[in-house]
């Protein structure tokens, strides 16, 4: 069937904000943003924002499962306006509050005789993907916006017959299905290695912490027999702290295709290190800048903008060089686990007292220099130990689940054009 978009549309609406705090007669919903899709979709709703939405549009404008989310004004300019979510029915068996979408987007409620809500999902992924919805997306002086309504009534689709779309929608969400399950998986793995550091080294209910007795310290009251030192003293003498090579060291034509990795900030995403877009240099260019090279067990954090970043070297990643933006810490084994200063630097009062330090008001900059400084508070050895034992199995476990969602994410979006374009059989995908 050849159609236009707005051929398939029961009912669209723009969103909606509402105010933060509730006012007469009205009605408290959580209201999805072009930030929240990836969160949304594999039906994960903490950081949507609450909102109160006058009544008279929060009937009109709640949303129902299997209702379509467009993002039509926002975006960045490496993210263009356009992007797609799909509110499955687990999603609101998740949450107590009804749903809307906010201002910048607006909702779509297909016509179901005419076709699949799931498969059209997947349909505009492959229009987003592949560059064809970015005619549509317009960049002023002001806020960048996409041309809904010259997209809905002038993008020609093509569609196979409603039983045809249902089974390249229910091949595609499998995938999604085995991503949530690995998200799930690892959500849980963290929320276990983080609990146990809070119970042993926040709330100093370690193993045998009856004989400790809190005594003063330079950071607050600490069991007896634990010590605060600086940064710089549990990391190796020398190199310890560094920065990554500098413009003058490292620049644009040293970059190549293929290589060695180079890690920058926004490469280190959920503590640890993803490649999908990592910069690289050939392996000459890496010898020539040896010493930013790091080796298992480094710590590598961002020094610009959102302060916190960190992931810890794993064996695999040995020899990838530290980039400009990021600064690498390496620990000394004699004096520290460095797996337990991993976490420690990625507590909240630590990540914010670290944020205290960092120079500049538009960009964030941290230094060598600064961090040296930094408050370390060492438990004894044996401790430190232990919680590696225990934790670190967890790591690994979360590192082979997130590799396998990558595999999955790559295997479906190779899949997406091709069943979209009738070139494998459907029987070969059962196969």
């Amino acid at each position: 069937m050849d159609c236009a978009f707005k051929d398939l549309i029961a009912v669209s609406k723009d969103g909606e904000w509402g105010k933060g705090e509730p006012f007469d007669d009205s009605v408290e919903m959580l209201a999805i943003r072009g930030t929240d899709f990836e969160d949304i979709r594999f039906g994960l709703t903490v950081g949507t924002p609450r909102r109160h939405i006058a009544k008279r549009h929060a009937e009109r404008k709640i949303l129902r499962p299997w209702d379509l989310i467009i993002e039509v004004a926002g975006g960045t300019k490496n993210q263009i306006t356009g992007r797609t979510v799909l509110l499955r029915p687990h999603l609101f068996s998740r949450s107590e509050l009804p749903f809307t979408c906010a201002s910048f987007s607006r909702f779509i409620r297909l016509n179901t005789e005419l076709c699949d809500p799931a498969f059209m999902f997947w349909y505009l992924q492959h229009l987003y993907s592949s560059g064809s919805m970015h005619a549509y997306h317009t960049q002023h002086t002001g806020i960048a916006r996409f041309q809904w309504t010259t997209f809905s009534e002038r993008e020609p689709l093509t569609l196979p017959p409603l039983p045809v779309q249902q089974r390249i929608a229910g091949i595609l969400s499998a995938y999604d299905e085995l991503i949530e399950n690995s998200q799930r998986r690892i959500k849980i793995l963290e929320q276990m290695a983080r609990g146990l550091y809070r119970e042993w080294f926040v709330h100093f209910r370690f193993p045998g912490h009856e004989g400790h007795p809190r005594v003063a310290s330079a950071v607050g009251e600490i069991p007896a027999g634990w010590e605060v030192v600086d940064l710089a003293s549990v990391c190796i003498e020398g190199n310890g702290i560094q920065t990554g090579p500098f413009g003058s060291q490292l620049h644009a034509y040293d970059y190549s295709y293929e290589g060695v990795p180079v890690v920058m900030p926004k490469d280190i995403i959920g503590f640890r290190i993803q490649t999908d877009s990592i910069a690289r240099i050939p392996e000459e260019t890496a010898d020539r800048l040896a010493r930013h090279r790091m080796q298992p067990g480094d710590i590598v954090y961002g020094r610009r903008g959102d302060i916190g970043r960190r992931a810890y070297v794993m064996p695999h990643q040995a020899g990838w060089l530290c980039g400009s933006g990021s600064l690498r810490f390496r620990p000394d084994s004699r004096v520290v686990n460095g797996w337990y200063l991993f976490n420690y630097l990625g507590q909240d009062d630590v990540v914010g007292l670290i944020a205290g330090r960092a120079q500049g008001v538009t960009m964030p900059n941290l230094s060598a220099g600064v961090m040296a400084s930094v408050p370390v508070t060492l438990p004894p050895r044996y401790i430190q130990d232990r919680f590696e034992h225990l934790t670190f199995p967890l790591a690994e476990a979360r590192e082979i689940l997130t590799d396998r969602i990558e595999n999955l994410r790559r295997t479906r979006d190779l899949l997406l054009p091709r069943l979209l374009a009738g070139q494998v059989e459907l029987a070969e995908v059962d196969e």
